[in-house]
Formats: C-alpha cells, structure tokens, sequence
C-alpha cells in the first residue's frame, strides 16, 4: 500500500508542484491551509506532512505545537522560502525532521522525501522488533513463574483480563480519573503479567504444600513481593527505566498490601499504597478465590464478589472495589 502524504501550503503552485513530484511513488494530498489538515486527519492519517511554515490564520510552528499537543507523532518536514539559525532550532526544539527550501526542484524533493520514508521504515521495523522481543520475555519469565506452581495454571491470563475490565470501568466511572489521566493503561496491563515473578525465589515445595503453611513459610511466600522488587531493579539498570518497567515493579511490590495496613512487605496504608498495587490486589484476591487451591477448592463467582464487596475498607480500597461490584459479572 502507498504512503500517504499530505503536503500543506497556501501557494497553488507549490502544491501542484509537490504533487506532480510525489504522485507517481506516493498517494499525495494537497490542502491549502493547516486548518484542513486538521479536518482532513479526522479521516485520514498521513504517513508523512509536508508543511509550510508562512501560512495565514494557522502558521506552520502554531500547527506543529498542535499535532504535538494531540500527540499524533507523524514526521513533519517544513517547506520555507527563508531559513536561518533562529527557525532552524526551534523547528528541530519542535520535532520538526526536516526543511526543504522553496522554491525545490521536484527531484530534490522526491529524493528527500523518499529518504525520510526509508529511515522511518526502518526505524519502525526495528521499534517493531524490539517491542516483539521485549514482549517474548515478559511472556516467557512470567510463564515459568507460573508453571513452578500447579494451581497457577491460567492465573496470568485471567488476572490481565479482569484487570482490563476493571480500568476500563474506572474510567467509565471517573474513579481515579486525575491520577491516571497520564498512564499508558495497556503499559498497565502488560506489566502485571510480571506481578508473581518474586516467586522464582520461593522453594517450590512450598508453593505447591497441600497443606496450612508454617509461620516461617508463610514468611518465606511474603518475601516474593520484595524479590520482585529486587529483580525488576536489576532489570532496570541494565535495560533502563521504561514505564512498564516501572509499572511493574509497583504491582510486584505493592499488590499484597491492604487498604487497613495489614498487608505486606510494608505495611502500608489507604493511599500510600501506589494505585497500580491497589486495584491489582482486587483480580488477585478473586481469581484466587474462584480457583483451586492445594489447600482447598474454588468457591463461586458470586460468594467471591461478596467477599471482595466485605472486604471494601478493609482489605481493598473501597472505591476500587465499588467498581469491581459494579462490573464483577462482565469477569
């Protein structure tokens, strides 16, 4: 399929001009002012823009500031007749990737635009196949996590998917809605994937005793939420702080901790627990409760829904868990 450019300029000649140079390779939109890019992008995003920056009502570093502020991250080259240091530095400040001096040659202008086409490919092949492997290890560490423990079977992909619901409905609900305003929330999900992977570190006679835990064992099960912690960091300083990374830390670290401050490692309160720990503590108690156990048998879906909905102000936050109420049968 054709890149698509749009090319933006109030000059009927430099339209036609960028047209006939780019039409033969590329599917070319031409639009005379920035105010139809903007009606135009509701219904068709371009690969690339072509921008003039001496344009009436909108000029180009006005409409450049927009698309930054709607976060559409598109390539931007601006057309201009005068360049100097000044524009030149707040174009690239900007994100601009290019100026092209008007009046261009239009193989000078195919030239460039086919070169910025080419490294965005291979940026984004390359973006691609990083993503393809950072999400194979995630996948990986989290299901050998997972197999060192007979009742866990399953417990990843459900606890994500009842996640997923339980953000989407808290946004529908406004429920946090400031303190989440920023999050990446499908970053979210993908880094709970990661919440167990303390228990690596747990003899796995223990995980799997059919009977009551031992005080001590009991002690040793708790340490898994800080060597998640621990191996997350180390993860961090080779790998560097990506936000699911750091998401991920927070849900190992923090999703055994109680709204009354009876949970652990910490002890935490209300609050102070960081909100990724409290609304992962919610899917994990429930999936726990409507799953076998060694020690004892799922129990239903709507006995565990009153246990959580008991358990607001108490164990969970209770406007987490008034959301959970509210959509536990969508679980």
């Amino acid at each position: 399929m054709r890149k698509t450019i749009f090319v933006v300029d109030d000059n009927d000649t430099n339209l036609a001009a960028a047209n006939d140079a780019l039409k033969d390779e590329y599917r070319v939109i031409t639009l005379p002012s920035a105010a139809r890019m903007f009606e135009m992008m509701e219904k068709l995003m371009p690969d690339l823009i072509l921008l003039d920056i001496e344009m009436p009502e909108m000029d180009g570093f006005e409409a450049l500031h927009r698309l930054k502020e709607s976060r559409k991250d598109i390539p931007v080259i601006f057309l201009t007749s005068v360049i100097d240091a000044e524009v030149e530095a707040m174009g690239f400040q900007l994100g601009v990737i290019d100026f092209i001096t008007k009046p261009f040659s239009e193989p000078v202008l195919l030239n460039r635009v086919n070169n910025h086409i080419k490294i965005d490919d291979i940026i984004r092949e390359r973006t691609e196949q990083l993503l393809r492997l950072k999400n194979g290890i995630v996948f990986t560490m989290a299901d050998l996590v997972e197999s060192r423990e007979s009742c866990a079977k399953g417990h990843i992909e459900r606890t994500t998917s009842y996640l997923q619901v339980i953000i989407e409905a808290m946004g529908s609900f406004g429920v946090y809605a400031q303190e989440m305003k920023e999050w990446d929330k499908e970053t979210f999900v993908f880094s709970a994937r990661l919440h167990d992977v303390g228990k690596i570190c747990v003899p796995s006679s223990i995980l799997n005793k059919k009977g009551s835990l031992t005080e001590s064992e009991f002690e040793d099960i708790k340490e898994h939420t800080s060597e998640g912690e621990r191996i997350i960091d180390r993860i961090i300083i080779q790998a560097g702080d990506e936000a699911f990374l750091h998401s991920a830390k927070l849900v190992a670290g923090f999703h055994h901790e109680r709204w009354d401050g009876k949970g652990y490692p910490y002890g935490l309160r209300e609050a102070a627990i960081p909100l990724e720990g409290r609304i992962f503590a919610i899917v994990d108690v429930y999936d726990a409760l409507v799953s076998d156990r060694p020690y004892r048998k799922a129990i239903a879906h709507d006995r565990a829904a009153e246990i959580i909905k008991s358990e607001a102000g108490k164990h969970f936050d209770p406007l987490i868990a008034g959301v959970f109420c509210e959509v536990c049968n969508q679980l």
